[in-house]
């Protein structure tokens, strides 16, 4: 077996297929080509889901630029549809590092998270900024940005801790 990050999950195609049984190692092939088609397939449903998403945000930069006071909220639309396409394209590069290096790797789904609280954060504080003075919607706004803010935290020392790990040298080796 190869040298591994700690934090992948190593798809299992052992060496030397001479000594397993020919329809193992043929039906493995099948299973690994399959498993493939279907990672391809996911990587292109998020392709032409953040294709569509550029398309979208492009579409509503143009609110931006008309009257009243809509133009926050088509501030806030845009960063929220930003943000969305940031976490498609994590999943993607998570989907492509499976593929290629047939590793599970923790960290872009870690990212993922991190965006993906940041953006209801963003969210959150544009509605609870609307609810000021109303005690109970704009105390449940501020406990859920609380709940959001720890968890950005605890997502990203685990992120710091998980590349931290991967620059030490492996136990055990001289």
């Amino acid at each position: 077996m190869t040298d591994q990050p700690s934090n992948a999950v190593e798809h299992r195609t052992e060496s030397a297929p001479h000594s397993r049984p020919r329809h193992l190692v043929w039906g493995d092939r099948l299973l690994e080509g399959a498993e493939t088609l279907i990672y391809l397939g996911i990587a292109l449903f998020l392709t032409v889901t953040a294709a569509s998403l550029v398309v979208v945000a492009g579409r509503e930069v143009g609110s931006l630029f008309g009257d009243g006071a809509t133009n926050g909220d088509a501030a806030v639309k845009v960063l929220d549809i930003l943000l969305l396409i940031f976490i498609v394209v994590e999943l993607l590069f998570a989907v492509r590092t499976t593929v290629v290096r047939r590793e599970l790797l923790a960290e872009p789904f870690l990212l993922v998270g991190i965006i993906a609280s940041i953006k209801e954060i963003v969210v959150l504080s544009v509605k609870a900024a609307d609810e000021v003075g109303r005690g109970g919607p704009f105390d449940d706004s501020i406990r859920e940005i609380s709940v959001l803010g720890g968890l950005v935290l605890v997502l990203g020392l685990t992120a710091y801790l998980l590349r931290r790990k991967e620059r030490e040298p492996d136990e055990g080796r001289g």
